[in-house]
């Protein structure tokens, strides 16, 4: 506190009001992103949102809606598929990513600049959706895990990031080095180049892992069998679709499923999120390191 008022003795009239200014936009912008996650969850909490209003004191408490949550079968099967296609493609999309990433690396790669034109071309144009789908029809991946894990399962820009990150932080010496030893290139990337990047691979791992978790679409186009559905189709079904179902049900029968229904509709967004929120505590010390030094493109 010392050192700031010192600091900001020596500011101008201008700076001054610069620095108000930016703070009060900033707290307002904290408020805006903080209330809506705060009334999720309250209202989770709550026997009746609809009493509710914009309050963020649950208007009575329950627990009503996480016990239909844990009742309801489709949630937890949704769970485990969500959680097997996360690890699934996290472990494949980080591996495929070092691999393209590693190699870019090298200023000693003959083909780096042509290859790496080529990576760059998918960014800008890509095949669509009706040949992607043909294509998976055709490999016979329809109505699989793999029509959800293959199709996206390594982004240039993240590839970018990494092969940015190898570049800057590992040092050619270390190579010269490992080669005066009998190193070859696979042995350096396992011995050394990947023990000394365990911030960025956090951190590309934590892109890829929440972009598994949230991803629907692919689901929603190449899945049939609800059996193998993630949870965010089952949070659709809940959220969207039984909303349409709902008209073409006796008076009773509508009214009984609307009730279970606004239960369940923040329970479950709650339900659905601990495994990222879960994660994050543990990957966050590596955000700014990550991606502050991979993010300057070379």
């Amino acid at each position: 506190m010392m050192t700031n008022s010192k600091k900001y003795q020596n500011y101008g009239s201008g700076d001054r009001i610069f620095c108000v200014v930016n703070g009060f936009l900033l707290i307002m912008i904290f408020i805006i992103l903080l209330y809506p996650l705060l009334f999720i969850v309250s209202a989770s909490f709550s026997a009746d949102t609809t009493v509710m209003g914009l309050s963020l004191l649950p208007g009575k408490f329950s627990l009503a809606g996480y016990r239909a949550v844990f009742e309801y079968k489709d949630i937890w099967t949704g769970y485990v598929n969500s959680l097997i296609y996360m690890a699934a493609g996290t472990l494949l999309s980080l591996t495929l990513t070092v691999c393209c990433a590693y190699p870019l690396s090298r200023r000693d790669f003959a083909m780096r600049n042509f290859m790496m034109t080529l990576c760059m071309i998918t960014m800008y144009f890509s095949g669509g959706l009706i040949p992607t789908f043909l294509t998976v029809r055709r490999l016979g991946m329809l109505n699989s895990m793999w029509a959800i894990i293959l199709p996206g399962s390594m982004s240039v820009y993240n590839m970018i990031v990494m092969r940015t990150y190898f570049q800057t932080q590992i040092p050619d010496e270390l190579w010269d080095s490992a080669q005066l030893d009998g190193c070859g290139n696979i042995q350096f990337l396992f011995s050394i180049v990947l023990p000394l990047s365990g911030a960025i691979l956090a951190v590309i791992g934590l892109f890829y892992a929440v972009g598994n978790w949230n991803s629907y679409f692919s689901a929603l186009i190449y899945l049939t069998d609800r059996k193998k559905f993630p949870l965010s189709i089952i949070l659709r079904e809940i959220l969207i679709t039984n909303s349409a179902k709902l008209e073409f049900m006796d008076l009773d029968t509508s009214m009984a499923l609307q009730e279970r229904q606004n239960l369940m509709k923040y329970s479950v967004i709650i339900v659905s999120s601990l495994p990222v929120l879960l994660i994050y505590p543990f990957v966050q010390k590596y955000f700014v390191k990550g991606v502050m030094i991979g993010a300057v493109k070379g």
